[in-house]
């Protein structure tokens, strides 16, 4: 599942999207538990792989042991059933994404630094897994109920911190209406869930651009976006 993040790193990570900018709003994302097992590790690492490669409604604790070579016996000493795997899987899938995006904006001082470095490594990591990044993105509707609940706390962290540009923005005359952060995080999440389910791979580091350009505007003016989404070509 290429490069796996280390254990006690994901069970650390505690923010969505990016570093949190001065004066962000950004929630801090609970902590996940650490993975005592390896066995139990390989299991959740099979069940986002399982799901995001056939669907979460195809996908069964067979198919897990299957993919994995783990004993069934070994799956329910870890889990109660499929949806509970699934559920932690999702912890730890998410962990890993927020890992990547705060190493990658750590040492950058302004909101939109931040925004661009974060925005890179997760469309990097969309690159490099998108198996996972379906399992995480599309699939988690079909799982429904307390998977969906999982995901708008991820949101809600990421519009919390889309929404740290707010007081900069005020500071240049700009006052940006309350659904602006909102409609940024959708915006993004609707393209990203379209091209993982259209299995569109190898596609999104060429939206960086485009994602900047629309992060940017309702903050800082068309301007300030077109700058911005020139030097995410450069």
């Amino acid at each position: 599942m290429g490069k796996r993040a280390d254990t006690e790193a994901l069970a650390g990570a505690k923010r969505a999207g990016v570093s949190k900018a001065p004066d962000s709003r950004a929630a801090e994302a609970p902590e996940l538990k650490l993975v005592t097992s390896a066995k139990r590790q390989t299991i959740l690492e099979g069940m986002l792989e399982a799901v995001g490669a056939e669907g979460y409604e195809h996908t069964s604790v067979r198919t897990v042991l299957a993919r994995t070579g783990v004993y069934r016996q070994a799956f329910y000493d870890n889990f109660a059933d499929k949806d509970d795997c699934y559920l932690q899987a999702y912890d730890l899938g998410v962990g890993r994404i927020e890992a990547v995006l705060v190493e990658a904006a750590a040492g950058k001082d302004s909101w939109t630094e931040q925004l661009r470095a974060g925005l890179k490594a997760l469309l990097d990591f969309l690159d490099a897994e998108p198996d996972i990044a379906r399992a995480l993105v599309v699939e988690v509707h079909t799982a429904g109920g307390d998977a969906l609940a999982k995901r708008a706390a991820a949101m809600q962290r990421l519009t919390d911190f889309i929404d740290g540009a707010r007081a900069a923005a005020a500071e240049q005359g700009e006052s940006p209406p309350p659904i602006a952060p909102e409609g940024v995080t959708a915006g993004i999440q609707a393209l990203i869930h379209s091209r993982l389910a259209a299995k569109a791979d190898g596609s999104f580091h060429e939206l960086l651009p485009e994602f900047m350009y629309f992060a940017v505007l309702p903050y800082f003016g068309a301007q300030a976006a077109s700058t911005e989404m020139r030097a995410g070509t450069a």
